[in-house]
Parts: C-alpha cells; structure tokens; sequence
C-alpha cells in the first residue's frame, strides 16, 4: 500500500474516533422541564435567573339531566427562578367562558377572570444519580376574580411532588404528588381536601414524552364524594426552550369534574445567562 493511501486511512480513522470520542463527551442538552401537561407537578425548580411560561387552552363539557356546560378557559403558568432550589410561581385559569345549553338548546353566556395564586416551589432533595428527587409547592389564593368568577375566601394548597425514574435506561418514570388543600365550593363554603396525583412517563426519546396520569381530590365540595379525573397526553420539545403538547381525558369518579376534557399547550423558557 502507497505511503499515501496509508496517510489518508490514518487521517480517517484519527477523524473518527476523534468525533466517537468528541459525541461521547459533549453535554447533555438542558432541556426545558414544564409542568404541564399532566396533573401531578415536577419536583424541580426552573434554575437561577430564569423565566419560563407554560400556558394553552382548556375545554371542559359537563351534563347533568337534560341541562349540558361548556367551559373554556386558558391555563396559564408563570415561574421565575431564584436559585438552584427556589423559584416564584403565578398560577391560574385567567380567562373563563362558561356557556350553558338548557333542555332546548338556549344558550347563555358567562365570561370573566379566574381567581390566580401566588406560590413557590422549593426543591427538597435530588440523589446523586438523578433517579429519585423531592420538592414541595404551596400556592394562595386571594379572594379574587371577576363577576361569577370571584371568591369569597381566600384558599391554597400544599403538595409534595417527586419524580422517580424506574429502571437504568430512565425511559419509564413515575411523578406522584400528595398534598392538602382548603378549597371553596360553587356555594362558597369552605372545606378541606386531601390532594393525590399520579403521572406515568415514558420517554422513547429525550424530546417526545407519551404519559398517562391520575388526579384524585377527597371530597370534590363540601359534605360531597371523592373526585377523580384520568386523562392522556404527549408533550414535545421543539430545540431546548420551546415544548407543545397536548392532552385527553374525563372525569371517572364523582359529580363536578369535566366528562371530556380537552388541552393543547405550549411551554417557553428564557434564561439571562448561560448554564453548564
């Protein structure tokens, strides 16, 4: 073999194993990590000095007898990140459309803001090897909203919220929350209710996450039953700071919750420096 042929097969191969070993060692992207979809929340925090809003649409339809609802309201969620373990949270349904259909098909119309709750969410503990980690997030609730939409009580919640992945290969992980929350009903009484959501995962790729998930409220009102909703989704990530979804599901136990219920979403995050 000519000195020259031997030349060009060393280049090639030193070409090779340099961009093998070059992959090998480059960093995980930071992908955006939203809250939503789904109904159990994260464990972690967006990171210092960072923005992020996750925000969609929602269609709810109800029917009790011959009477049938429609709601639609958009979901709104915004975090600012302090440090590696705290973060600010502005939470609520913002714009809500109720339309009401009588035995008769008459419709009337209902529209106005949500209450929206002020909250954190502090990041407990993550193992070393990223396979279990713990957070807790507490929101308020003013007595706010306008029309028939306002409170008379303020109200908030306090759950704890882990995310645990199953398995070496981290394409299955479970998401469960559990927490406690004094709510107040369509009548306006006051009660208290114990919170439990569950979120299977998988993910065949870092970007595309197919999930299944399980909300439970005890009790759903005052003197009423427990309350349960499953429902359905993907979500996607576009680059590193952009994520769509969208999600299904219905109500399976209780009085109030939708039967269907439909979301599309889209998650966008800023960041003012750069993270290694």
């Amino acid at each position: 073999m000519s000195d020259t042929r031997i030349q060009l097969l060393l280049a090639a191969t030193l070409t090779i194993l340099f961009a093998v070993t070059a992959s090998a060692q480059s960093p995980e992207p930071d992908l955006i990590n939203a809250d939503r979809p789904g109904i159990a929340d994260g464990s972690t925090v967006v990171g210092p000095k960072t923005f992020q809003i996750e925000s969609g649409i929602q269609e709810e339809f109800r029917r009790s007898g011959d009477d049938r609802e429609h709601t639609f309201f958009v979901p709104t969620l915004l975090r600012f990140g302090i440090d590696s373990h705290w973060e600010v949270r502005i939470e609520g349904n913002t714009f809500t459309r109720v339309t009401e259909f009588d035995p008769v098909d008459n419709a009337s119309h209902t529209s106005g803001f949500a209450p929206v709750s002020l909250g954190v969410k502090y990041h407990i503990y993550d193992s070393n090897n990223d396979q279990f980690s713990l957070g807790t997030i507490v929101r308020v609730f003013p007595a706010w909203g306008s029309r028939d939409f306002r409170t008379q009580h303020a109200t908030g919640d306090i759950r704890l919220a882990a995310d645990w992945n199953l398995g070496c290969s981290r394409k299955l992980s479970l998401n469960p929350n559990i927490g406690v929350g004094r709510y107040e009903d369509d009548p306006g009484r006051l009660f208290t209710a114990g919170l439990f959501a569950l979120t299977l995962n998988y993910l065949p790729t870092k970007k595309l996450n197919p999930f299944v998930d399980v909300g439970v409220q005890s009790p759903e009102a005052k003197n009423g039953p427990a309350g349960a909703v499953l429902d359905s989704g993907v979500a996607y990530i576009i680059g590193e700071n952009l994520q769509i979804d969208a999600s299904i599901g219905t109500r399976v136990h209780g009085d109030t919750g939708p039967r269907p219920f439909l979301a599309f979403g889209i998650s966008w995050r800023a960041r003012s420096h750069s993270r290694k």
